[in-house]
């Protein structure tokens, strides 16, 4: 009966303490309140049975008629919580993904690239909230989702990204001008561009420097990756007969000077991965940086529930009112 029930006013439960005082001022006073007749004898009286020993009934239905009464005053209601979000303060993000031969190295596993889209992929799902999309760059940059807040389709194309879809190079400046591209016309309150890149700006006409102008003009704000570890790397360095990569030990080259300047300059930040887990804690600090403000509106429906208790006062009331004129009648 009281599952998921609360008391607007549970302050009135005080008042059951007195019912166990009028219960015992009952019990004292019941035989000054019935009329009584001293006579030596009550040979020649027929036997009454039973029933003048349940009149104290009558008074136990009151009393729980006045327990009804307070139960039903303390408010007994239940609780409808329900719950709106709306996005107040949204973030449009591009993020610009460097596929160049050199992704295809193995110091992350099982590949750069692959590493890369895993935990890109987990970035994503966390921002629920927020319009993504993508942008590959290698020897030229083209984007490859728009802005969206489809997360379904941008996950789809992320999948889709591999090596081989442009021609080799890393084109740093044209990855970022394509990025600002697609960003340039948001009317969000914060855009923000995640680029990230394994190697040194060596295609491409666009500079990185004119690109990172383009950026601060349109007020967006670039994080940078340098992805790879420090030293050497088995990379790529050839093609066997059979179409398949050959591997060898390649220097990793990351140009850290223009991506530290270019985070700098648009606001951003600089982060180096040299692994799977600090790529991993590197979006993920991402994450945290850029929040999302969301504005909860939550609606409380109370639902009343003291009219069953009214209702069941009444009852006992009325029971009692008819047995005290038909049974017990004759012994009042």
């Amino acid at each position: 009966m009281f599952k998921d029930v609360q008391f607007a006013n549970p302050d009135f439960f005080w008042l059951l303490l007195l019912l166990p005082l009028v219960a015992l001022w009952y019990f004292f006073k019941r035989k000054e309140q019935t009329p009584s007749l001293k006579i030596s004898s009550i040979k020649g009286f027929s036997s009454q049975g039973f029933l003048p020993k349940l009149k104290p009934v009558l008074f136990l239905l009151r009393l729980l008629a006045l327990a009804a009464i307070i139960v039903a005053i303390a408010r007994p209601q239940t609780k409808d919580v329900s719950t709106r979000t709306k996005t107040t303060k949204g973030i449009d993000i591009v993020m610009a993904i460097d596929v160049s031969s050199s992704m295809l190295a193995r110091d992350l596993k099982p590949n750069r690239l692959s590493a890369l889209k895993k935990v890109a992929a987990d970035f994503i799902r966390k921002r629920p909230n927020d319009r993504i999309g993508l942008v590959a760059y290698a020897g030229e940059g083209y984007t490859k989702t728009p802005i969206t807040s489809d997360k379904s389709i941008v996950l789809s194309s992320l999948r889709e990204i591999t090596y081989g879809q442009l021609n080799d190079g890393t084109a740093i400046g044209m990855g970022l001008a394509t990025s600002v591209n697609r960003l340039k016309e948001s009317k969000a309150i914060s855009k923000i561009i995640i680029l990230l890149t394994d190697g040194v700006n060596n295609s491409g006409f666009i500079e990185p420097q004119t690109a990172a102008d383009l950026a601060i003009e349109y007020d967006i704000k670039t994080y940078t990756i340098g992805l790879g570890t420090n030293g050497n790397a088995l990379s790529p360095v050839a093609y066997n007969a059979d179409g398949s990569y050959r591997y060898g030990m390649r220097q990793v080259e990351i140009d850290e000077e223009l991506l530290k300047d270019i985070a700098k300059v648009t606001g951003g930040k600089y982060f180096r991965a040299t692994n799977n887990e600090k790529l991993e804690e590197i979006y993920d600090e991402i994450n945290k940086l850029e929040k999302t403000e969301i504005e909860e509106f939550k609606y409380t429906r109370y639902e009343e529930k003291f009219r069953p208790w009214i209702l069941l006062a009444g009852a006992l009331l009325l029971l009692e009112w008819i047995l005290r004129n038909t049974l017990f009648r004759s012994f009042i």
